[in-house]
């Protein structure tokens, strides 16, 4: 399998600069939009202007589209696009899917282009974590994870309940291996029951199970 060879942090090193590209882009069209508009803004009818349902579905769809052409890109111009074979084992269960390396990419972009790719970032920092063998890096780790995953309001925050998040706090003090195993098993649990339903279902992945059309050309005797 030709994606084996190729290191998951290129990968990902990729969609980011795709993503860039992307908010770059919808940035440009925004300024243009309000330098054309510039005039309506001194008049009084400037509210109604900028509360128009049809501005706020034309961001929302363009917010939207990002996530869709992420996942375009995704499926068409990488040379390890999975066989469809391969695509279609991942449907036999959400451990399939996160076992292999090109799955666990095209459900995070999924996940992404939905706004909810921080529970597979954090499930994956987990199993990183886990792996730690230096109890001063475990300790480090923890912490990282605590303020990027964890506490409230942080940047990637996951759906965890209270007593998780105490339990974790607890934890951290005296980091093992085992810190992050009740919000890990949560949040993985979440997945498996709604983005991974969810993700099977898309056109998406119904695209990357399609066996490509073999065209044949009639010529003229």
């Amino acid at each position: 399998m030709c994606f084996q060879a190729w290191p998951l942090s290129d990968f990902f090193f990729k969609v980011k600069r795709l993503e860039d590209t992307i908010e770059f882009l919808l940035a440009k069209f925004f300024h243009s939009w309000e330098a054309q508009n510039q005039q309506e803004k001194q008049t009084a009818n400037f509210q109604q202007v900028s509360e128009n349902p049809v501005l706020t579905n034309l961001n929302s769809s363009l917010l939207s589209w990002k996530g869709d052409l992420i996942c375009a890109l995704l499926t068409e111009n990488f040379s390890c696009r999975p066989s469809p074979e391969e695509a279609l084992l991942w449907s036999e269960g959400f451990e399939e899917l996160l076992a292999s390396k090109y799955g666990v990419a095209v459900f995070r972009a999924f996940l992404k282009s939905q706004f909810c790719e921080e529970n597979i970032d954090f499930w994956l920092a987990c199993e990183d974590f886990k792996k730690i063998k230096s109890s001063q890096k475990l300790s480090s780790k923890a912490k990282e994870i605590y303020i990027e995953f964890i506490e409230k309001d942080a940047p990637k925050e996951v759906n965890i309940d209270f007593q998780t998040k105490i339990l974790i706090v607890q934890n951290i003090q005296n980091a093992t291996t085992g810190c992050f195993t009740s919000a890990q098993k949560r949040v993985y649990s979440l997945m498996e029951n709604n983005s991974y339903p969810h993700f099977l279902a898309s056109e998406f992945y119904q695209n990357l199970c399609k066996k490509p059309q073999i065209t044949t050309e009639h010529h003229a005797i």
